[in-house]
């Protein structure tokens, strides 16, 4: 290998490439190529460390008390660890014939006393996993993720009281700028926009002498300057708002407007949202679907974490449900049903469209074949918009999924009773029910009955969990990964990391009668009930993070959403695999968790 290409190679690794040229020419001249045979112990307790290795060739494993922890390959390095603290509590033994880049002990340490260097090398494994993910994810997007709503220019907020003349009001509202007016009523805040003043002033005649507070009656949303934009962003969307107050110690301190926000992000979900709120027909909403789509693509190729990409989506999915929703069912049928999404779409973790998982819960008392049409037609328009049929039938054209509030719980109380495949199947996609139209008290007081029904009988939820170690992680005791040889040589990433880890947060959450649906807020909700530790807690969080993300470009490439699960590893970036190796090994520690938790040893 000329020097060349070995500058390059240590250019390569991160932390090193942060490293400036004169900094870099100077460590070339001090690292040595060593070779070490197999078997060769580099590093143990009675054996102190005298180099950082960069693997060039062959590889090494790490061993904590006899049992396999890691294998290193090429390109990897290790122990920084072991020369930081001159201690050690593994062995790293050569696994096959080593050819490595070595850095001694003293130049190492030199090179600590640069700050990225010294951070990189001092975090513990989530800091540095969050580390390696943000620094390849950065982009011109890299605001989106850590902007506040203190970093924007807000508004003067015109406020009044409510008893203040219309007149006065607006003579206010121009010396100050501002486009709309606070209407202070006691402790209530109410907003008027120029909607208001053409609606009911100009077209509805309320006279310019009257109180403000008369054609006050939208109630303020508002958002806390600390808060991130994204929210804010969220929050218009959510609403169709075009402003919303920013509040500091509860008091107004200003307003953001939507168009400030857009030019600082220059993102166009908020046309997508209006596109939506506007459709009158099928045909208005297919027309959306290619800015939904592009959206995805845009978000995600700048660097946007799903988990936000996902919120989002969701958002603007259920703002298209509701959408055809009313436009099925008549309008003096909508209070007495409540629509659901379930699976991925209830959990607000669905980004490219997979397939339906819905269902229609009817008022105890209403005819549930008044249903039937509409149900049907929500199904075949949902289809026509680009949401596949589901290959279970779990839709509202199927007369299981469209019952009454009495006819699910003798569901649920089959489901309990009755521990067959279908069974617990049906009960997962359940457990991820969000309403999305009608009355959504319906689906709170089925959520309720769900979880009471669970109460205590730890003997059923074991046999729920089990599901978690059907699939086999695709990663061997040497921390290669485990391909199938019927799909290209490929892994499946939902099997084999994002199912144990969904499921089994839905198991630990139904056990604890927690009733989000989100993964990541179920696994916030465990942390704060003590089941998990903060620390393991993050560690589900990035390791989703970080499936969900490579599951999304995947999705994002293929023209077969039944291969969209699959990846080669091969056509992945080092850092990549890397992070999805270290995911797959919190996964696998989630699976042993499992097991000791349920005692699913026992579960036959």
């Amino acid at each position: 290998m000329s020097i060349l290409d070995q500058r390059k190679l240590i250019e390569s690794i991160y932390p090193f490439e942060l490293l400036s040229s004169t900094t870099l020419d100077n460590l070339m001249k001090k690292i040595d190529i060593a070779y070490y045979p197999k078997d060769t112990l580099l590093i143990s307790k009675n054996l102190p460390s005298i180099a950082f290795h960069i693997i060039i060739k062959g590889s090494v494993a790490e061993f904590i008390d006899e049992e396999l922890h890691n294998v290193y390959g090429s390109g990897d390095n290790f122990d920084a660890d072991a020369l930081i603290y001159s201690t050690c509590e593994s062995r790293f033994i050569v696994d096959e014939d080593l050819i490595c880049y070595e850095i001694k002990k003293e130049d190492f340490l030199d090179l600590m006393q640069n700050k990225e260097i010294q951070s990189y090398f001092l975090q513990d494994f989530i800091t540095r996993h969050q580390h390696l993910k943000n620094y390849y994810a950065q982009s011109d997007l890299t605001p989106f993720l850590i902007s506040k709503v203190s970093d924007m220019f807000l508004h003067t907020a015109c406020i009044v009281n409510k008893d203040e003349t219309i007149h006065s009001s607006v003579v206010k509202m121009k010396e100050l700028n501002t486009s709309v007016v606070i209407v202070k009523d006691g402790a209530l805040n109410y907003v008027v926009t120029d909607t208001d003043f053409r609606d009911k002033v100009i077209l509805d005649g309320v006279g310019v002498n009257k109180p403000i507070g008369t054609i006050a009656s939208n109630s303020i949303i508002s958002i806390d300057i600390n808060d991130f934009l994204f929210n804010a962003l969220l929050l218009m969307t959510q609403n169709g708002v075009k402003r919303i107050i920013v509040m500091q110690n509860k008091e107004i301190i200003g307003v953001l407007e939507q168009l400030d926000l857009l030019s600082y992000f220059a993102n166009h979900s908020h046309l997508v949202a209006v596109q939506i709120d506007k459709a009158k027909s099928v045909e208005d909403l297919k027309n959306i679907q290619i800015d939904l789509k592009n959206l995805l693509i845009i978000l995600n190729s700048k660097g946007v974490k799903v988990r936000y990409i996902t919120k989002l989506v969701s958002t603007l999915n259920i703002k298209i449900y509701k959408k055809v929703f009313d436009m099925c069912v008549d309008e003096r049928l909508r209070d007495k049903c409540a629509l659901i999404v379930m699976g991925s779409e209830g959990r607000e973790e669905q980004s490219v469209k997979t397939d339906q998982d819905n269902a229609l819960i009817v008022k105890d008392g209403v005819d549930v074949e008044l249903f039937r049409e509409p149900m049907r037609r929500l199904n075949s328009y949902l289809l026509e918009l680009g949401f596949p049929v589901c290959t279970g039938n779990v839709m509202v054209s199927n007369p299981f999924w469209r019952r009454d509030v009495s006819g699910y719980k003798s569901l649920i109380d089959s489901w309990v009773s009755n521990l067959n495949e279908e069974s617990l199947q049906n009960l997962s996609i359940s457990l991820d029910a969000k309403c999305v139209a009608g009355d959504c008290l319906l689906l709170d007081e089925l959520t309720k009955y769900l979880h009471s029904s669970f109460h205590n009988r730890d003997d059923v939820l074991a046999h729920i969990a089990k599901a978690v170690v059907n699939f086999e992680t695709p990663l061997s005791l040497f921390s290669s990964f485990v391909l199938e040889k019927s799909h290209n040589d490929k892994l499946d990433l939902k099997k084999g990391g994002l199912f144990p880890l969904v499921h089994g947060i839905r198991t630990l959450s139904l056990q604890y009668e927690i009733h989000e649906t989100n993964t990541i807020k179920r696994i916030k909700a465990l942390n704060n009930e003590g089941v998990i530790d903060k620390n393991f807690a993050t560690e589900l969080m990035e390791s989703f993070d970080t499936l969900s993300t490579l599951r999304l470009n995947a999705m994002l490439k293929v023209k077969d959403l039944s291969e969209s699960n699959y990846i080669n590893p091969k056509n992945l970036q080092k850092f990549q695999m890397d992070l999805l190796k270290d995911s797959f090994k919190i996964i696998n520690k989630f699976k042993k968790f499992m097991i000791f938790h349920f005692h699913l040893e026992m579960v036959s």
